[in-house]
């Protein structure tokens, strides 16, 4: 076994925060800077995101994980602009009046720009028909051939109605027509005068009586034969006056709808205006002048504008003046937002309708041709959105649907028919998401086969930090904030450094630095001062910090006024201060807690208390685990380990997860053990393996600095420190004042790799090995071999169950006295070990 490492020194103020070259920032304040810093953390992205743009195969959408932020849609925006530069615009999409199937309106596409000008031209067409067909019916030339084609019916007409009278008076009666075109019929006397009055008819001779009644029957056959070919004259003639107005309205309505087809070359197009000429010329009453309604007031009457409706044009879809293809970013993905809607309305019946020209776009046709960005997570809790929008990816036509959550309405059907979409989907989201997806939804990889994932950091390097600087200089002008110095940029740099939790890392979230820089500034204008200097930037951190430490301070006065328990100063045995960090809105914040170890004699083994109250998560519970292994591995190789412990957050009402408190658990419970008095002006965080190595934590700067405050609010006696992993040292980025603390000798931190340089620092004994007199392993290996006698003696006719499953115990030997509580140097030595650094 190898010998322990010594207790580590303190760590300098140098190792407390990471250190920038102000050489690299080759400027002295911001405005000498020009030039876009481009997004950080994306170079694998953007490699994604130029196959997902370039690659116009189907199924190559792009899932963008990583990108958070406000400004997230606007990076995208910008990420993908220059492809879209790169590309066409689009065609135009359209829906018109389907004039075999009114319910399923036809869906033409025309290209850029022409959109557009064909709703403007029918606009016209239909205004100037409106005008002109009534004022061609009137003029000479159709008036004259509209006398003659009446002249003709009358001419015929009057030849009939002398043939008819002609066959009637063979049968003794006289036919006049009156008014309306009534006819009248008179019986004749025997020299063929009429009968004037009722007196002379009965003074006819009887013989004439019966030829005028036989003949009654003739007379009604004739008049019926003379009705009908009246009316199929009528007819005739009105045929032909239809004729000549659709002749006249031809010669008008055919150059206008050729000059509207000769700018649209395509075949849909020209069909469409085909329909709508003979549609027309099958429908020139709606051209006609009003006239008041025939029908009675109940009854609705269309108005003219329903009736020329056919003739309109919906636009959906307008790319007139687009440089290349869209770049569309819908916030809201709800259904109707990305897949269109067909609105209703309330006609003169009180019933829901709709027609062709209700039919709205959504994001996705507004897109077509270039590319769509929304949030996938925000779409996902959105009702009826998944399923079509994979239907609409994997078919590539859109049926633009009616969304009616009220289906109990009536609705009149509508079926448009249905769009060719060819867009590429750009769909921002968590890698929970995308995780989820992958593995549940077969479709999902079929369809997103493009992953670009955004670092939440950049390796830092000069250009990164150049990167920065170009960044803030942006910000500066883009909203007319004062310019920052080059110690300014410094201190904006460190603390993206510290956000990124790693020194030789950058955090890539630049809105954070855009909020930095606008309340800095702030600061800077409210003191007077012409620029932004480093003391506005640090300024600007401690206002942010206040306004959202109400709850942290909280419980630092709870400490303070020993409603919550704790020790920063003296020692004790079972006890020790572990660091946690808790969230708080937007704020993550140190606080120490108490931990305790209790003690007994049994074969239970170790109770974690949290979870046995269910407060304990599972990467907890693994920390307890392996605390168990490492004392099996290290004191159970010759000897049961006939003990109860449990362990215990004191005071935490909430829940506790990770394994950053395994290395104080651990502590607690070799003091309790071996009743060796552990320091308490220490605080320790750290998880540790079953090897007894201290292993990374994460929030190591909070849990400093939230010991630190404690310290100071309860009183900083020059003995107090941290011990943090060893592997924790490249992550310090601390606050000013801490360091000054340190430099001052009124606070320490210490790195550990190892349980055994803890135990030394918190004991001041050497760790040494189970059996070692004197030392804190050997001190802990006795107390344990003692409990099992005890315990063997205890319950010998009531055998453990670890009893006859390890070896025979050793020979007794007396049990060493317990040493002194150890007292803390308040002058440590300053030089650091070569084992302590990052």
């Amino acid at each position: 076994m190898s010998e322990p490492l010594p207790a580590p020194p303190p760590l300098t103020p140098e190792q407390l925060s990471p250190a920038i070259d102000a050489d690299r920032l080759k400027f002295e304040t911001t405005a000498e800077l020009v030039g876009e810093s481009g997004p950080l953390g994306a170079d694998r992205a953007h490699a994604a995101l130029r196959l997902g743009t370039r690659l116009r195969t189907p199924g190559y959408n792009v899932f963008l994980a990583g990108l958070e932020g406000p400004g997230r849609e606007a990076q995208i925006r910008e990420l993908v602009s220059r492809e879209a530069g790169r590309l066409p615009a689009p065609p135009d999409i359209l829906y018109v009046h389907n004039f075999d199937d009114p319910d399923r309106p036809v869906v033409l596409t025309v290209p850029a720009g022409d959109g557009r000008r064909l709703r403007q031209e029918m606009e016209e067409f239909v205004a100037t028909l409106r005008r002109r067909i009534p004022e061609a019916l009137k003029k000479e030339g159709f008036e004259r051939e509209k006398e003659q084609i009446t002249a003709t019916f009358d001419r015929r007409v009057k030849e009939l109605f002398q043939r008819f009278q002609e066959a009637t008076r063979e049968q003794g009666v006289l036919v006049r027509m009156v008014e309306e075109g009534q006819l009248v019929f008179i019986p004749l006397k025997e020299d063929g005068e009429p009968v004037e009055s009722p007196e002379q008819f009965e003074a006819l001779p009887d013989e004439r009586k019966r030829l005028i009644a036989a003949g009654r029957e003739e007379v009604q056959r004739l008049a019926r034969e003379f009705i009908k070919a009246q009316q199929d004259i009528a007819r005739t003639v009105r045929e032909e006056v239809e004729a000549a107005v659709r002749r006249f309205a031809a010669e008008l309505i055919a150059p206008l709808v050729a000059a509207i087809a000769a700018t649209h070359p395509q075949p849909a197009v020209r069909r469409h205006l085909d329909q709508v000429q003979q549609h027309l010329l099958a429908n020139l009453d709606d051209f006609q002048e009003e006239h008041p309604p025939a029908l009675p007031f109940p009854l609705p009457v269309p108005p003219r504008r329903d009736r020329l409706l056919p003739y309109q044009v919906n636009l959906l879809v307008d790319h007139s003046g687009a440089a290349g293809a869209p770049v569309v970013v819908e916030d809201v993905p709800t259904y109707q937002n990305l897949f269109g809607a067909i609105e209703r309305m309330v006609d003169q019946t009180g019933k829901l309708v709709t027609n062709f020209t209700r039919i709205k776009a959504g994001s996705i046709l507004r897109a077509a041709g270039g590319f769509l960005v929304f949030n996938l997570d925000d779409a996902l809790t959105e009702p009826l959105v998944w399923k079509p929008l994979k239907r609409v990816l994997k078919s590539g036509r859109l049926e633009i649907e009616s969304y009616n959550p009220f289906g109990f309405l009536s609705v009149s059907g509508m079926t448009p028919e249905p769009v060719a979409v060819d867009l590429r989907l750009l769909v921002t989201g968590s890698r929970q998401v995308f995780s989820l997806l992958s593995a549940y939804d077969p479709d999902f990889s079929e369809i997103f086969k493009v992953l670009a994932d955004f670092v939440p950091e950049e390796p830092r390097s000069e250009s990164s930090e150049q990167a920065y600087a170009l960044r803030v200089a942006r910000t500066v002008r883009a909203e007319g904030l004062r310019h920052l110095t080059r110690g300014a940029v410094i201190e904006v740099v460190r603390q993206g450094i510290r956000s990124a939790g790693d020194r030789d890392r950058l955090s890539a979230n630049l809105g954070e630095v855009d909020d930095l820089v606008r309340e800095a500034a702030l600061v800077a204008e409210e003191g007077g001062v012409p620029l932004v200097d480093e003391a506005a930037v640090r300024e600007a951190l401690t206002r942010r910090s206040y306004r959202a430490d109400w709850y942290e301070q909280r419980g630092r006065d709870l400490m303070g006024e020993g409603t919550v328990l704790i020790d920063v100063a003296g020692s004790a045995i079972g006890q020790i201060n572990g660091l946690s960090v808790l969230v708080y809105g937007t704020r993550a914040f140190g606080r120490p807690s108490r931990l305790t170890a209790s003690v007994g004699l049994g074969s239970a083994g170790i109770i974690n208390i949290e979870r046995e109250a269910k407060l304990s998560g599972n990467t907890h519970d693994k920390g307890v685990l392996i605390i168990a292994g490492y004392l099996r591995d290290r004191f159970g190789r010759d000897k049961p380990l006939s003990f109860s412990a449990s362990l215990c957050f004191e005071q935490l009402y909430g829940g506790v997860d990770g394994d950053s408190a395994s290395s104080a658990e651990l502590y607690a419970l070799l003091s309790a053990i071996g009743g060796l008095p552990l320091r308490q002006d220490l605080a320790v965080t750290g998880s540790v393996n079953q090897r007894g190595e201290i292993q990374a934590v994460g929030g190591v700067n909070e849990k400093i600095e939230g010991f630190y405050r404690t310290c100071r609010r309860l009183g900083l006696t020059g003995s107090q420190g941290v011990i943090i992993p060893a592997a924790n040292v490249r992550n310090l980025a601390l606050h000013p004042e801490v360091i000054d603390a340190v430099r001052e000798g009124r606070f320490a931190i210490h790195a550990a790799r190892t349980v055994e340089q803890g135990l030394a620092l918190l004991t001041g004994l050497s760790a040494g090995a189970p059996g070692q007199p004197g030392t804190v392993f050997g001190i802990v290996d006795a107390a344990l071999l003692a409990m099992a006698r005890k315990l063997k003696d205890f319950g010998a006719d009531k055998p453990t169950r670890d009893e006859g499953k390890s070896a025979a115990l050793p020979d007794e030997s007396p049990e060493p006295a317990p040493p002194a509580p150890p007292s803390p140097d308040p002058t440590p030595d300053p030089k650091p070990s070569g084992g302590c650094g990052a």
